[in-house]
C-alpha cells in the first residue's frame, strides 16, 4: 500500500465516524495526522553489529527466511574476471557465525537470490544455481553476451532477472531459457521484483518496469554508484550505492540520505533485508566487513 492509498483508507473511516459522533471525528482527525506523519516519516540506520574482516571482498548479502541464515558473495579476486575464486559464505543472524567457503568454484559472484531450495548467483556470464543442502553448484546458465552480470532477483514463479552493467540489459530466464527483457540501461545494477512490475537503479535513478515493458522513473538524485534494493515493512525503499551512502525512498519519489561512510572508506554494496527483525545487511566490499544496521 503506498501513501496516497493508506491516506485514502484512513480518510474514509475518518468520514464514517464524523457522521455517528463529533467527538469521534476530532478524535479520529488527530488519529489521521499522527498516521499520516508516521508514513511520511524516513527510517533510521542505527548500526548493530558488524563481522571481523574475514571475508573475500564481499559484494552481497542475502536473508534466508527458510534458513534463518544469511548467504554472502566473495568476490575474492577481480570483479570482472573469470577465475573461479570467487565464494559464497554463510553468516548468522547476529554476525558471529561464519562458514566461509560453503560454496566454490565460482567468479566475481555478485547479486543472490533463492528459489525451491537453489540459491542462485549472478556470476560473470553465466547464473549458477547451487543445492543450499550440500553447497555444491548444481547447474550453470550461460548468458549469451554477458559482460558483468551484477544483480539478480526472483519473482514467485521462479522468473530470474539478472541485471549486466557493461552491456545495460536486464535479461530474464524462464525454465532456464534466456531472453532479453530490457536493454539500453548503462550501468543497470540492483533489481527487486514485486509482484508484475520489477525495479531496478541506473547511474542515480529508480526507476519501475511493468510486463509491457513501460517505464517509470520513481526516484533520481542519488549518488551514481546506486547499487542494492530493498523494500522496508514500514513499504520505503533502501537503495545502496556502491561509494558509501544508503537511502531511504518514499512513495512520492522524495530520497533521504541514511548512512555515509565515504570518509571511512567503507562501500555499502548489495545490501539485504531481514523483514523479521527490520535489519539492513550492507557488505563492505574493500572493508571485507558485513555491517548490520536498524532499522528505526
Amino acid at each position: 500500500m503506498d501513501y496516497w492509498q493508506y491516506y485514502c483508507s484512513v480518510y474514509e473511516r475518518q468520514q464514517k465516524l464524523r457522521s455517528m459522533n463529533p467527538i469521534r471525528s476530532i478524535l479520529s482527525s488527530l488519529i489521521l495526522c499522527f498516521s499520516l506523519s508516521a508514513v511520511a516519516q524516513s527510517p533510521q540506520l542505527v548500526k548493530l553489529w558488524e563481522t571481523d574482516s574475514t571475508f573475500k571482498v564481499p559484494e552481497s548479502v542475502f536473508y534466508s527466511e527458510e534458513g534463518n541464515i544469511l548467504y554472502v558473495s566473495n568476490i575474492d579476486g577481480k570483479p570482472d574476471e573469470k577465475d573461479l575464486k570467487g565464494s559464497i559464505s554463510k553468516l548468522s543472524l547476529d554476525g558471529k557465525k561464519v562458514t566461509h567457503y560453503w560454496a566454490v568454484n565460482l567468479s566475481a559472484p555478485k547479486g543472490l537470490g533463492l528459489y525451491k531450495n537453489q540459491l542462485f548467483v549472478a556470476d560473470l556470464d553465466e547464473v549458477v544455481a547451487i543445492d543450499i543442502k550440500s553447497g555444491k553448484v548444481s547447474q550453470r546458465i550461460p548468458v549469451e553476451g554477458a559482460i558483468f552480470l551484477n544483480d539478480l532477483a526472483i519473482d514467485q514463479k521462479g522468473t530470474i532477472y539478472v541485471s549486466d552493467s557493461r552491456t545495460g540489459k536486464i535479461h530474464r530466464i524462464q525454465d532456464g531459457k534466456v531472453d532479453t527483457f530490457l536493454e539500453g540501461q548503462i550501468n543497470v545494477n540492483g533489481l527487486l521484483v514485486e509482484g508484475d512490475h520489477l525495479l531496478f537503479v541506473v547511474k542515480g535513478a529508480l526507476w519501475k518496469s511493468d510486463q509491457s515493458k513501460v517505464l517509470i522513473k520513481v526516484a533520481s538524485g542519488m549518488d551514481e554508484s546506486t547499487d542494492g534494493i530493498v523494500r522496508l515493512v514500514n513499504n520505503n525503499l533502501v537503495v545502496s550505492c556502491w561509494n558509501g551512502i544508503i537511502y531511504s525512498v518514499k512513495a512520492d519519489g522524495t530520497t533521504k540520505e541514511l548512512v555515509d561512510t565515504r570518509a571511512q572508506k567503507s562501500n555499502t554494496a548489495d545490501i539485504g533485508y531481514n523483514p523479521a527483525q527490520n535489519i539492513v545487511y550492507v557488505p563492505t566490499f574493500f572493508k571485507n566487513k558485513v555491517v548490520a544496521y536498524q532499522v528505526k
